[in-house]
């Protein structure tokens, strides 16, 4: 009985120590630099035809894209990023992982180019297209990158 007991409470930390293993390594929308833009698309009401469309300003520098995707998200999240001396354009497809010894679960992460450079300050418009999934929700960041300071100009 002893023993059973000793397995069962070692059992019981392992799955506390696991889950809090996963939230204190989970990334947050602020590691790495200056969060310059996010969007939660989560409404049907947010899209005009179908694509959301926003305008906000980028200085120069190098950015990242990061995504917070669900089960429900797009399956395909096309981005396009358009300014007076920047174009950006990328079909990002929607990759589930499953995990679990004792039980399963899934984890999500959209694949595509997630590093771009902006040459100089400047508006830039965002379209987001989930290629019909309007319920389906995701945040997107574009958030500078880990160590990368913007040089100043000549």
């Amino acid at each position: 009985m002893k023993k059973k007991n000793m397995i069962i409470l070692g059992t019981i930390m392992s799955s506390v120590g696991i889950v809090f293993g996963l939230i204190f390594s989970a990334p947050s929308e602020k590691i790495g630099g200056e969060q310059i833009y996010h969007i939660m698309l989560a409404n049907p009401n947010l899209y005009q035809n179908g694509i959301f469309a926003d305008t906000f300003f980028a200085k120069h520098g190098k950015y990242q894209f990061r995504f917070v995707p669900s089960g429900e998200s797009p399956e395909k999240l096309s981005i396009k990023l358009k300014g007076k001396s920047f174009s950006f354009d990328e079909d990002y497809v929607l990759e589930s992982t499953e995990h679990g010894d004792f039980g399963k679960y899934y984890t999500w992460k959209y694949l595509g180019q997630t590093s771009i450079e902006i040459p100089e300050d400047q508006n830039l418009e965002i379209t987001i297209n989930p290629n019909g999934n309007l319920v389906g929700s995701v945040s997107v960041y574009l958030i500078n990158e880990i160590g990368v300071t913007p040089s100043a100009e000549p």
